[in-house]
């Protein structure tokens, strides 16, 4: 119990010294040049905000979709240590199917192609 106590008051001594150094060191001097965004060197001359392609949002979607199948697929093997290793396999299976008949059914309506 005193290693325990002497550890936790030296992690909350190191702590509380290196938050107060850490409000006297800063210097804060704010000129125009440190408050202005920046712009890669150049003024800027109209809105910064460009349209975004909505295929590329489209191919986030699909890739976030299948990679949590994969995510919840990926501890299907030690599925045969379950009380009902027959129901996990149909659930995991049928899950499988709904997904790849997504995936067809994207693919077929052209939500895969880049070009017109």
């Amino acid at each position: 119990m005193n290693l325990i106590m002497t550890i936790l008051v030296i992690t909350v001594a190191l702590s509380t010294i290196l938050a107060i150094v850490s409000f006297w060191l800063p210097q804060m001097n704010p000129d125009a040049e440190k408050l202005s965004p920046y712009e890669c060197g150049f003024d800027p001359l109209g809105s910064a905000r460009l349209p975004f392609s909505l295929r590329f949002f489209l191919v986030a979607i699909l890739f976030l979709l299948f990679d949590l199948e994969i995510a919840l697929l990926l501890p299907l093997p030690w599925g045969d240590q379950l009380h009902n290793p027959t129901g996990t396999f149909f659930w995991a299976t049928t899950v499988l199917v709904l997904l790849t008949l997504g995936l067809i059914y994207e693919w077929t309506q052209g939500g895969l192609e880049w070009a017109e």
